[in-house]
């Protein structure tokens, strides 16, 4: 708000238009033929001129505008240019002044010099505010003359501006380029406090809510942010409720932040498609410029900061939208913890696409590292994190004593579906993996079949992958929480380690056994029957146990002979001699199981079983 008047030295002599050498008193009655005569203003090439007999005496330069008009007019009603203690003219053009950061620019001062020559003022919600800040700048009270420029335009905003919705929105909008004039003369805060006042009355008091809730938010989503965020702290302090504050948050970040409805869920390659990606994301930030980027990051962190804190204020997906912007702009690192936090406390609405998070960090100023372990396609990192939010979210509910146990069944099926998403990618580490699929208790998943599954992509994907990580890959998996068409699948997989397998065979034995026993049982059978099959199911788990200690044993000896087979590679005949020791192994083996089976007399062997170690024979 400084004002920077210049006033230049004339150059060569003349004498004063008017024959008036001085102002003797502070009202100056404007002689009529300057009224006469101010109608006459011809526009040239960035000046304008009055066409008269009496000769300009002061030239006024607004922005690239250069304004030749007589002094009087102007200082009769302008405190600020009476200030300036001009002395008479004596050139052709008076003095030379050059008003930097008016308000409003060329266009405002032209309507206030014809007010200044007395002609018709055209006030309007689209100027109003200018002329307000522009006639503050020159000074305009009341002192100088009744019913001045300042008196007639605050008039104007409090007695017709305000009293209309659209009219307000009219003139807050073109306060965005009058800072900080409208802000110290109080127009922005009376036109937020007006609009706040009157949605939130039209809330409380129509009958439809469901209808008129929203009549207001496309209005208010086209101003600027800092406006629209004293709207939205005006109108939670009249008792909105948070949904529809919520819902109008929603609505200006679809208008403002287009970027947000990308959607990665048809991308599913990792070669061409993932620099396909990577591209679209660096060009977001470029885009604009960095005057674009700042202002989407401001954007962006205001409307983070000023979400209403109830859960049913904004949905899960529009919280996780938010975030992968605030991580494309690089928002501040406590506006995304908390992002993380709230999407951990409502992560049972969320779906698997609004999870795949691109790794953004790793595509600063469009360079893309080489390393296969950044170059993952998505952010495993703020998945886990979001996790470990939830869990820690359910544990503070159970000692409230409120659990939520459908919720951590849709937390299951929701991460290992996601598993089964990020699996694809060749660059996902085995222990990024590991650690994510552990992440949740062991009570949590009822079923396995989707772990399962999400497993045996990743062993797809990386067929490369040595022994020892493929066995530490499914240890995560609990074969007996596998249903019996899993355990079918998993028995025939070439991909699964060997003891994986044998762990899969005899839970699937258990579970054909328990099946039986359910078809052939009768719910109506006497309590002796009963405790009879719980006996036998009992020892049957027994062999099962002892079963799991002898392929333990035939697992050590195979890794022996791998070695020795390994040292002696070269020779032909060795591995002849190799071949006939693991079938050697293999005969007494079988031998041992038909032994364990019949040796004690008291068990028939089970034909389901025998056929399901046939199989597992022919898959070694």
């Amino acid at each position: 708000m400084q004002k920077s008047p210049q006033v230049t030295e004339p150059q060569s002599p003349g004498s004063d238009s008017d024959g008036i050498d001085q102002v003797h008193d502070q009202r100056i009655v404007i002689p009529t033929k300057f009224v006469s005569i101010a109608d006459s203003l011809e526009k040239r090439e960035h000046s304008r001129f009055l066409t008269s007999q009496i000769p300009t005496d002061l030239s006024i330069q607004v922005q690239e505008i250069t304004f030749n008009v007589h002094k009087y007019p102007l200082v009769s009603k302008c405190g600020y240019i009476g200030q300036l203690e001009l002395q008479p003219s004596i050139s052709n053009y008076g003095y030379n002044i050059n008003l930097e950061n008016f308000p409003g620019g060329s266009e405002t001062f032209e309507i206030i010099l014809k007010f200044c020559y007395g002609l018709p003022l055209d006030l309007n919600p689209n100027n109003i505010a200018s002329i307000r800040c522009a006639s503050e700048f020159l000074e305009m009270t009341e002192e100088f003359e009744d019913g001045n420029l300042i008196s007639k335009t605050e008039a104007f905003l409090t007695f017709v501006v305000l009293c209309s919705w659209k009219d307000t929105i009219t003139v807050l909008k073109s306060c965005e380029a009058l800072s900080p004039w409208a802000e110290n003369l109080q127009i922005v805060r009376r036109c937020c406090d007006s609009l706040a006042w009157k949605a939130s009355r039209k809330n409380s008091s129509t009958g439809d809510a469901v209808h008129e809730e929203g009549w207001w938010f496309d209005d208010i989503a086209i101003l600027r942010i800092d406006h629209f965020r004293r709207i939205i702290t005006a109108i939670r302090a009249k008792g909105t409720t948070p949904e529809i504050i919520g819902k109008c948050i929603m609505r200006y970040a679809e208008r403002w932040l287009p970027g947000m409805d990308m959607e990665i869920e048809g991308v599913r390659g990792y070669g061409h498609g993932k620099n396909e990606l990577q591209f679209s994301i660096c060009s977001q930030k470029e885009e604009g410029g960095i005057a674009h980027s700042k202002e989407q990051k401001a954007i962006i962190e205001s409307l983070i900061s000023m979400l209403p804190p109830q859960q049913e204020a904004v949905s899960c997906k529009f919280l996780l939208q938010m975030l992968k912007m605030a991580m494309v702009y690089s928002a501040t690192p406590a506006l995304i913890s908390e992002l993380e936090k709230r999407v951990g406390m409502m992560l049972e609405d969320a779906s698997v696409n609004d999870l795949l998070i691109p790794s953004y960090k790793n595509f600063d100023k469009g360079k893309l590292t080489n390393s296969p372990e950044q170059c993952t396609m998505h952010d495993i990192d703020v998945v886990q994190r979001i996790v470990e939010y939830f869990l820690m979210h359910e544990q503070q509910q159970q000692q409230q004593q409120q659990q939520q146990k459908s919720g951590k069944c849709n937390i299951s099926k929701l991460l290992d579906n996601y598993l089964a998403e990020i699996a694809r990618d060749p660059n996902l580490s085995v222990t990024k993996f590991q650690v994510l699929a552990e992440s949740l208790p062991e009570n949590v998943r009822t079923c396995h079949d989707g772990l399962y599954r999400a497993i045996d992509t990743y062993l797809k994907t990386n067929r490369s992958l040595s022994e020892h990580d493929q066995r530490r890959l499914c240890k995560v998996m609990n074969c007996e929480k596998l249903s019996l068409d899993a355990c079918m699948h998993a028995a025939q997989n070439d991909r699964l380690p060997l003891r994986t397998i044998v762990q899969v065979l005899l839970s699937e034995q258990l579970k054909m056994r328990e099946e039986m026993l359910d078809k052939n049982g009768n719910t109506s059978e006497p309590e002796g029957n009963q405790s009879s099959t719980n006996m036998e199911i009992k020892t049957m788990k027994t062999e099962l146990e002892n079963m799991k200690k002898k392929m333990e044993a035939l697992q050590s000896d195979y890794s022996g002979l791998q070695q020795e087979y390994g040292k002696l590679s070269n020779k032909p005949k060795n591995a002849s001699g190799w071949a006939f020791s693991w079938r050697k192994i293999k005969n007494s083996f079988h031998t041992k199981l038909d032994g364990d089976e019949t040796g004690d007399g008291q068990q028939r062997p089970n034909p389901a079983r025998r056929r399901s170690f046939k199989r597992r024979s022919s898959i070694s």
